[in-house]
C-alpha cells in the first residue's frame, strides 16, 4: 500500500467506448494500492459523446476530476494541464485508449517508492505494427538516447509515473510529453524503467501513425540543444561561427596570396571559391551574433524569471538529521 496520494493524469480525445472499462479497471487498481486518490480526465476538445461521459461520471465519483480545454491543443498541453491541477505526492500519466493496462501501475509505484523521481514504462513486448510503428519507434528512442543521454528503451509511452517535485518543475511545449524523462535528467532525476504489457487498443484506431516519426526528429534536436547549451548558447553558436569564420578566412587569405603573388584574376579564376570564403566568413558572424544573443536572452530569462540555473535535491545540516533521528 503506497502511502503518498497519487494522482493520475489522462488526456482523452474521441474515447467513448473506452472511459467506462478504463475507469473501472482503474479504481479497482487504485482502491488495492492506494490510500489517497485522485483521476484527472483532461478532455482535449472531444468531438463525440466523451465530454457529457465523463461529466455524469463525476456526479458519482467525486476522486474523479474532469478538465475540459477550450479547443484541441494536443497531448502534450493536455499533459500539462493535468499536471499543473494534480495534487497528488505521486502523479501517474497514461493514455485513455486502453493501450495501458492499470494494473501495471503498482510496479510504478514501488519503483518509486525504492527512491527514483521518475518510473518509465517500458513496452518490452510491443504489439504494434512492425514496419510502420516498431521499427521507427527504435530508432526514435535509439536518436532520443544517445541524444540526451538517458539510457531509456521506451520514450514514446506516456506511462510513467512522477514525484510531483520533479514534475512541476519542467514546463512542457510543442510535443516534448515524451522528453519529459530526459528533460528532468537535467534536474538530476534518477529515472528508472519499468517493464509494462503492451495492449492491442480495444476500440478506434491510433491517433498517431509514421508522419508522427520525422516531427521526433525535429524535437530530438530541441532537446539536444535544451540539454547541453540551454544555459551556454554561445558555445553552441560560436564554435559553428569560429568554425565558419575561420575557413572562410583562410580561403581569402589564400586567394589574396594568390592575387599578390602570381597575379590571378580572382573573379575569373576563383570566382566560386572567392564567393565560398567571402559567404563563409560572413556566416560565421551571423552565427556568433546569434551566440551572443542567446546569451543576452538566458541571462534575461533566469535574472527576470528569478529562476536559479542549479536544482537542490536537500540541504543537510545538524538540524535537518536530529529532526530525522526523532521521526524514526
Amino acid at each position: 500500500m503506497v502511502t503518498s496520494s497519487v494522482s493520475v493524469v489522462i488526456p482523452v480525445h474521441n474515447e467513448e467506448k473506452s472511459i467506462l472499462p478504463l475507469y473501472d479497471q482503474l479504481v479497482k487498481v487504485l482502491e488495492g494500492c492506494c490510500g489517497t486518490f485522485e483521476i484527472l480526465l483532461v478532455d482535449d476538445a472531444s468531438s463525440d459523446g466523451t465530454l457529457e461521459l465523463v461529466r455524469n461520471l463525476t456526479v458519482v465519483e467525486p476522486r474523479l476530476k474532469v478538465v475540459r480545454l477550450r479547443r484541441n491543443f494536443g497531448q502534450t498541453a493536455a499533459l500539462a494541464a493535468g499536471f499543473e491541477l494534480a495534487q497528488g505526492d505521486i502523479i501517474v500519466a497514461m493514455d485513455g485508449d486502453l493501450q495501458h493496462d492499470p494494473a501495471d501501475i503498482p510496479a510504478l509505484l514501488s519503483k518509486l517508492e525504492e527512491g527514483y523521481d521518475i518510473a518509465s514504462g517500458w513496452r518490452r513486448e510491443r504489439v504494434d505494427n512492425a514496419l510502420t510503428r516498431r521499427l521507427p519507434s527504435r530508432i526514435a528512442n535509439w536518436l532520443i538516447a544517445r541524444a540526451s543521454g538517458v539510457p531509456l528503451h521506451d520514450f514514446g509511452t506516456t506511462f510513467k509515473a512522477y514525484r510531483r517535485e520533479t514534475i512541476k518543475d519542467i514546463r512542457l511545449y510543442g510535443d516534448l510529453h515524451r522528453f519529459i524523462p530526459a528533460l528532468a535528467s537535467w534536474n538530476g532525476a534518477h529515472i528508472a524503467e519499468v517493464p509494462i504489457k503492451n495492449v492491442v487498443r480495444p476500440e478506434g484506431d491510433s491517433h498517431y501513425g509514421l508522419g508522427r516519426t520525422f516531427r521526433v526528429l525535429f524535437d530530438i534536436l530541441t532537446v539536444r540543444f535544451l540539454l547541453k547549451y540551454f544555459t551556454r548558447p554561445m558555445h553552441f553558436f560560436g564554435s559553428m561561427g569560429l568554425f565558419c569564420g575561420g575557413l572562410g578566412s583562410l580561403i581569402l587569405v589564400v586567394l589574396m596570396f594568390d592575387k599578390l603573388f602570381r597575379g590571378h584574376q580572382l573573379m575569373m579564376d576563383h570566382g566560386p571559391l572567392l564567393l565560398a570564403g567571402s559567404m563563409l566568413v560572413l556566416t560565421g558572424i551571423q552565427l556568433t551574433c546569434t551566440g551572443l544573443i542567446g546569451e543576452v536572452l538566458m541571462r534575461t530569462y533566469f535574472e527576470s524569471q528569478n529562476r536559479p540555473i542549479y536544482s537542490i535535491r536537500e540541504v543537510i545540516s545538524q538540524s535537518t538529521n536530529r529532526r530525522s533521528a526523532e521521526t524514526r
